[in-house]
Parts: structure tokens; C-alpha cells; sequence
């Protein structure tokens, strides 16, 4: 595939379907040429989410256990195929793809064997034993009725699950949904710096979603082919909100109290940011003080900002109530 040869009918075509954040009635894929445009454009998208993700769990030090890789509503692939190559693929062996199109698992096992020459790589149509390590991308807001009960026993036969979702507040609501009924039987690897409740739960916060924004590579900026790409779609490449979750059946170390996971973006005033933050304590809103916590609060206005930061809880830096009037921040 080249930027010449794109099929822009078939974009056409996906990106309204993908705008209804609904379960998809009409055949996702109608042909070869839809997978290979989409995998093309849309999929690199996923992709540098997936990058952000497999970033931080590397930077956390975390590694899946060995085993068989299952990749759960797989499209084109572009989800397993990150985990892959972030952990390399004797530590899988195996890579299955299962989705309800036969059109997707045959051209996501082609992908991933011209990837991955020697990795055992094949199509699993029922999706419900995942074994090791299970895969799950942009699923939520386009799952059947009848899908998610096949996606939950895959779920619960996973020795561990990672699992990303576009960065929406339904969509991360819904995750938040999900990972409440799994922390009990899983360890919260991430984002998550505890296996609590969710602080986000109550209803005061019920505005409020847990979501993150990965980094567009910087050759998509000074490539005028990803811009016309951008205008034509509709698409704001600077932005790649996200939602994740990552469970571990293996035991993992809950964050030290001192450390906050950034949600979202900062909102940055001249003498301090504001920032959504969860720690092993609570979750709430704090404001960085400039004047007394430089360094936190210049590393609040990058973008992204840090995942984490340490959480001064001292001099400069206080409890933001959660006003009701006040919108919940978009980043």
C-alpha cells in the first residue's frame, strides 16, 4: 500500500462508521483494499497509542509472562503486532487472531507472518480461550450484545490482558466499568497506581474519565501527505486520546504513596497548574505551584505531559475541591 494507491471511498466509508460509536450492523470490511487503506491511515493511529502504552509498561518494568498471545477483535493486526515487537516474539511463540470477520483474522495472520518470519501465527474464529497473554484494541464501543459474554471468558482464561480504548469519556467509563468487576480476580498493573476502587466512581467525579494522550511521531508533522491524510478525514492527528488497563494475575507493587499518575492534560495558569492526579490514596484534583514546585509544574505544560509525578502534598501544592459548576477538563 502507498499513499497513491489509498482507497478513499473505503475511508470514507470506515470513518463513518467509526463516528457512530455503535455496534457495527453493516459488514465492517468489504474487501482486501478496505484492510490494507485502513491499516495504512487509521491503524498507525492505534499504533503510537499502543506505542505510549508498551512505552510506559516498559518504564514500569513490566514484561507479559511467556505464553501464547491472543489478539481479541483484531482488524488489521496493528494492536498485536505492537505487543510483539515491543516484547519480541519468543516470548509469545504463538499469536492468534480472532474477529468476527474471516476477511480481517486472514489479512492480520499475513501481516504478522511477513512481520515475523518463524512466529506461529493463525486465526482462531471462537475467541474465548486466551491462555496468556490476550490483546484487546478499540472494541468497546462496537461490541454486539452477544460479544461481550465471549469477550469476558476470554478475559477471565488470560494469565494477563492489555487493553486499550480510545480515550472518550463513555468508552473510559466503560473500561472503569470493567475493572471493577476484574480486580478482584487480577492485579491493576496499570494505569491504575493501586488495586482499589476506582476514584473516579463517586458521583461527584462522575463527569470526569480516565484517559491519556500519546505522542504523534514527529516525521507525521513535516510528511504533507499525513496532513492532506488529516484534512481529508477529518482527523486531528496532534491528538491521540486514549484509555488503558492492564491486568497481571502475577503479583505487582502498588506505586509508592508519594507518586501520582498524571490523568488527562494540565490546565496551565502563570502561577500554577492544575491537574487531575491518582495515587495510591485518592483521586483528586491538585494545583502545582509554580513558585514552590518548578520543575513539577514546567513538566505539566509538555504534550503529553508525564505520566507520573511526585506528589508534593506540602508547601505550594493544595486539594482542589471539585467544583460542580466547574466543566470536567477535556486536556
Amino acid at each position: 500500500m502507498t499513499w497513491e494507491e489509498l482507497d478513499w471511498a473505503a475511508l470514507d466509508r470506515l470513518r463513518a462508521l467509526f463516528l457512530k460509536s455503535e455496534p457495527v450492523k453493516e459488514p465492517y470490511w468489504r474487501n482486501e483494499s478496505d484492510l490494507a487503506s485502513y491499516d495504512f491511515t487509521y491503524a498507525q493511529r492505534i499504533g503510537w497509542k499502543w506505542d505510549a502504552v508498551l512505552a510506559e509498561l516498559g518504564r514500569l518494568g513490566w514484561t507479559p509472562p511467556s505464553g501464547p498471545l491472543l489478539d481479541w477483535g483484531c482488524g488489521s493486526g496493528v494492536a498485536s503486532r505492537c505487543v510483539v515487537d515491543a516484547f519480541g516474539a519468543e516470548r509469545f511463540g504463538r499469536v492468534r487472531l480472532h474477529d468476527r470477520s474471516g476477511l480481517a483474522m486472514s489479512f492480520a495472520r499475513r501481516r504478522a507472518a511477513g512481520r515475523f518470519p518463524g512466529l506461529d501465527v493463525s486465526m482462531d474464529p471462537v475467541g474465548e480461550e486466551a491462555g496468556g497473554t490476550l490483546v484487546v484494541s478499540h472494541v468497546l464501543n462496537e461490541l454486539h450484545q452477544d460479544d461481550l459474554p465471549r469477550l469476558m471468558r476470554a478475559v477471565r482464561s488470560a494469565e494477563c490482558v492489555l487493553w486499550v480504548e480510545p480515550g472518550t469519556h463513555p468508552v473510559s467509563r466503560g473500561l472503569i466499568a470493567l475493572r471493577e468487576k476484574l480486580r478482584e480476580e487480577f492485579h491493576v498493573v496499570a494505569p491504575c497506581p493501586h488495586r482499589g476502587a476506582c476514584g473516579l466512581l463517586p458521583e461527584a467525579r462522575e463527569r470526569d474519565w480516565c484517559h491519556f494522550f500519546a505522542k504523534t511521531p514527529t516525521e507525521v508533522f513535516t510528511d504533507g501527505r499525513w496532513a492532506r491524510f488529516g484534512q481529508r478525514a477529518g482527523v486531528d492527528l496532534r491528538s491521540l486520546p486514549y484509555s488503558w488497563l492492564v491486568l497481571d494475575r502475577r503479583p505487582v507493587s502498588e506505586w509508592a504513596p508519594h507518586r501520582a499518575r498524571v490523568l488527562g492534560f494540565a490546565e496551565v495558569f502563570k502561577p500554577y497548574a492544575r491537574v487531575d492526579v491518582c495515587h495510591v490514596g485518592a483521586t483528586e484534583r491538585i494545583d502545582v505551584a509554580k513558585r514552590t514546585h518548578a520543575a513539577v509544574y514546567k513538566s505539566l505544560k509538555a504534550t503529553p505531559p508525564p505520566p507520573e509525578i511526585p506528589l508534593p502534598g506540602v508547601e505550594g501544592v493544595e486539594k482542589a475541591e471539585v467544583d460542580e459548576a466547574d466543566p470536567a477538563s477535556e486536556g
